[in-house]
């Protein structure tokens, strides 16, 4: 057997299985039961060190052109 056909056998079958395996621990994992306050803190982590709205009355900066 080269190592063409070797190679697609494979890839055909126990690769393949191993991907949908990998996919679908990766699909449990996330929506496992008490992980939404783990996901509900990475959403809102880019808001973490806001202390205030910001200003939408403040003049934006203007570039002069030459």
């Amino acid at each position: 057997m080269d190592t063409y056909s070797f190679l697609r056998e494979f890839a055909d079958s126990w690769a393949m299985l191993s991907i949908l395996l990998t996919f679908l621990g990766v699909i449990v994992y996330v929506f496992r039961p008490g992980s939404r306050s783990m996901h509900d803190d990475a959403a809102n982590s880019i808001f973490r060190n806001d202390t205030k709205p910001a200003d939408g009355d403040a003049p934006k900066a203007h570039v002069k052109e030459a």
